[in-house]
């Protein structure tokens, strides 16, 4: 079975430019058979030309998890990167519809893959001119997606940075996950543009505690 790395998160935060970005860096580099999901609600949407209905958001989650569910059991993949899960249409459910319904067969999904990758807030919101709908909705998607993990208490590295810089972040956490150095060497303190980055970047614990830092000195 194929390890499964998600990668969930409100519009216009990265997920499939990221994704994609995992899967050419653990193969080109790496040589790692490497499979990726798209996110089958924005497929629907588009082929729909519409934003899917109240009680169409069931089958558009369990549909994301059978297409991931289906990826890992290819016995020649090494590494399926999901671009999104069920988690995010149950948050969308939430949000739009207030149906709370799709949140514990998400989170129960959500358990069986080996990492969880939350992007952060810090790009710029885009509109695509298709469904994206604003930058409240994104971070509003974003807070009901830590509220859930955290109270079913499911591990997450919340990746942070643009670019190249994002891409390093994200390989820093399945480096671990897969016992091996997947990341670029970090370039000397002040050398050109280059920027110094905490070796626990993307971790959820340390990004906790510099958050209550903040909190503390308001």
């Amino acid at each position: 079975m194929a390890r499964i790395i998600c990668l969930i998160g409100g519009e216009s935060t990265g997920k499939s430019t990221l994704s994609r970005e995992l899967q050419v860096h653990l193969a080109d580099r790496h040589g790692l058979s490497c499979s990726r999901v798209d996110e089958h609600l924005r497929t629907w949407c588009q082929n729909a030309d519409r934003a899917p209905l109240a009680h169409e958001q069931a089958t558009l989650a369990r549909t994301q998890a059978e297409l991931i569910s289906e990826a890992a059991s290819s016995p020649t993949s090494d590494v399926v990167i999901a671009d999104t899960s069920a988690i995010v249409v149950a948050a969308y459910s939430e949000l739009y519809f207030g149906d709370h319904s799709l949140w514990n067969e998400a989170l129960d999904r959500q358990r069986g893959y080996d990492l969880t990758l939350l992007m952060g807030l810090d790009l710029p919101w885009v509109p695509d001119g298709l469904f994206r709908d604003s930058p409240t909705v994104r971070a509003d998607t974003d807070r009901v997606i830590r509220r859930e993990l955290t109270a079913a208490g499911l591990a997450f590295h919340t990746i942070y940075g643009s670019g190249p810089q994002r891409l390093q972040q994200a390989l820093r956490p399945i480096s671990r996950l897969l016992g091996t150095e997947l990341t670029d060497p970090l370039p000397a303190w002040g050398l050109g543009q280059a920027t110094w980055q905490c070796e626990r970047c993307s971790d959820p614990a340390c990004e906790h505690r510099l958050f209550s830092r903040l909190l503390n000195t308001r």
